[in-house]
């Protein structure tokens, strides 16, 4: 049976449930309605009175509301990004009160296909088309509700990236701290192009049954290809090379009916999402970041970004040839003030920004450091001044992280 969402009645682990929209419903950007969204969230930290202290994480396209914390009954998995949210981290709990919802469309206890529509059936194919704007507008209902007229701080990578964006520029005055990583303005033909065969590959599983699959095991066969698809994308080239090259599976021989090292490292990430992740969600919340593009209906991008009141901070992965740095050397460009593009230095691809914790973290550290006079009022001040690296880094050893002008990004 399709077990992989999680439902009522399973171990709530951190999460906290919210119900929203009961007195008129959610209007979706596409013609759609949702009558009585749940959320769930979890939170780190505690707040100030006035929630002046409050900070958004939103997470990337598999992610959900667990970003700390380790595994337990209701959180098959860890943390994602445990490693920066908590005491004396780089998103400091002692100081931050932190927030992270899982998204509409999710199937982690936000209402999503797998969810229960008015009917008492799972939403499966009927599920209205979303968008991120959607996303965002169910996640300023709940700052409502939990009395946050202004976050301190929206963070994300990713799609959670795309998410933390429409943030500052559908709510300019509610976001005091921006940064963008590893995101777009925008999704570009070759995102459109990779997630088109991912869900092509869903939906070709006869297992699919036209999205209605659950009481069945549902489409694991076309899930765990799309993944195996979407993880190429994730990491890098080089990374790929050095980890695998052509060595064979241990114990088999791809000359004959084995397999080489990195078959089986796509087969074992394949299994892992198909054990926790709902088919319907993945193609819900792909298809919402197809639509992404900041400047629909806003006179283009620029004109979009320049709503923008939050002091930003844009972070690349060198690697990144899913979110490539230009994408976010436009972001650096456009947004007021111009902030320096910050670079992260790693072989792991896109999924730098969840692996490189020391050098993300620092990034981040720095980025919520108090916010000046002149910065608050939209100058550029010190976040857009080209740095060389931590003192606490070099002491370590370590090479200063590049932080370089988008120009030096642009092809010779």
């Amino acid at each position: 049976m399709s077990t992989t969402r999680w439902q009522p009645g399973d171990p709530p682990g951190r999460r906290q449930l919210i119900q929203l929209f009961d007195a008129a419903p959610l209007q979706l950007e596409l013609g759609g309605r949702l009558e009585s969204v749940t959320v769930a969230y979890e939170t780190w930290g505690t707040p100030a009175p006035d929630r002046s202290n409050a900070i958004l994480i939103e997470h990337a396209l598999t992610g959900d509301s667990h970003a700390a914390g380790e595994v337990a009954p209701g959180h098959p998995t860890p943390g994602w990004w445990d490693a920066l949210i908590g005491p004396g981290k780089a998103i400091d709990t002692d100081r931050w009160w932190v927030v992270c919802p899982n998204v509409l469309g999710g199937c982690q206890g936000t209402t999503g296909p797998s969810s229960l529509a008015p009917d008492g059936r799972p939403w499966g194919s009927r599920f209205p088309a979303i968008t991120v704007r959607d996303q965002v507008s169910l996640e300023a209902a709940l700052a409502d509700a939990l009395g946050v007229r202004r976050w301190a701080g929206v963070l994300g990578g990713s799609m959670g990236g795309m998410r933390a964006l429409e943030w500052a520029v559908t709510h300019p005055d509610r976001v005091e701290r921006l940064i963008l990583l590893a995101t777009s303005a925008a999704a570009s033909a070759e995102q459109l192009a990779l997630t088109a065969v991912q869900a092509h590959a869903i939906r070709s599983d006869p297992a699919f049954r036209g999205g209605d699959y659950y009481g069945t095991p549902g489409p694991m066969t076309g899930l765990g290809l799309a993944r195996r698809i979407g993880h190429i994308s994730y990491r890098s080239e080089p990374e790929l090379h050095l980890r695998f090259g052509r060595r064979p599976q241990a114990g088999e021989d791809p000359l004959g009916t084995g397999r080489y090292a990195v078959e089986s490292y796509l087969d074992h990430h394949a299994a892992k999402l198909v054990g926790r992740f709902d088919a319907n969600s993945y193609l819900v919340l792909s298809r919402a970041m197809d639509h992404h593009d900041v400047g629909r209906g806003r006179g283009g991008v620029a004109a979009a970004l320049a709503r923008v009141r939050a002091r930003s901070t844009v972070i690349a992965v060198d690697s990144d040839r899913l979110y490539p740095p230009p994408q976010q050397g436009e972001l650096a460009t456009l947004l007021p003030g111009s902030p320096t593009l910050q670079v992260v230095h790693s072989l792991h691809g896109h999924d730098g920004f969840l692996v490189e914790a020391e050098q993300v973290g620092e990034l981040i550290g720095e980025a919520l450091e108090p916010v000046t006079a002149d910065q608050r009022h939209g100058s550029v001040g010190d976040g857009a001044r080209p740095r060389q690296g931590s003192e606490a880094g070099r002491r370590r050893g370590r090479p200063p992280l590049l932080r370089t002008r988008v120009a030096s990004l642009a092809p010779e």
